[in-house]
């Protein structure tokens, strides 16, 4: 990567948000934090992330909700949106996609393999 990558983790669960931004900055990426939906579509219109690593499940507005906000908004429609989800069944994973996600990472995950992962799917998305 050329130049610093700023990711936006909205999460509720700020154990996980933590552990995330530790690991993100390890690899390289600028991490910003939202431990809401709300606050999460604040920061992604102010200054739209190079990606958004998006929980599902979350008090307020859910991940699908937030996911909706964010692809009806010209600031942050094209915005690379990843799921985090504990769901596993296919359909969910099929919904979220059909919503506009592009891609989705299941919990539990690999905090060290993570940031590999992104910067591939980047890299990926980019060529």
């Amino acid at each position: 990567m050329d130049q610093l990558t700023t990711i936006l983790v909205i999460e509720d669960e700020e154990r996980i948000r933590n552990i995330l931004k530790y690991n993100l900055e390890l690899d390289g990426f600028e991490v910003y934090l939202a431990e809401d939906g709300i606050t999460g579509l604040e920061i992604a219109r102010e200054n739209p992330p190079d990606l958004i690593l998006l929980d599902w499940m979350m008090p307020g507005l859910d991940g699908l909700q937030v996911l909706s906000e964010l692809r009806h908004d010209d600031r942050t429609k094209d915005i690379p949106v990843f799921m985090l989800t504990a769901k596993s069944m296919m359909a969910e994973i099929g919904r979220a996609l059909y919503e506009g996600a592009d891609d989705y990472i299941t919990k539990p995950f690999d905090v060290v393999e993570l940031g590999q992962i992104l910067k591939e799917k980047l890299e990926r998305a980019k060529a």
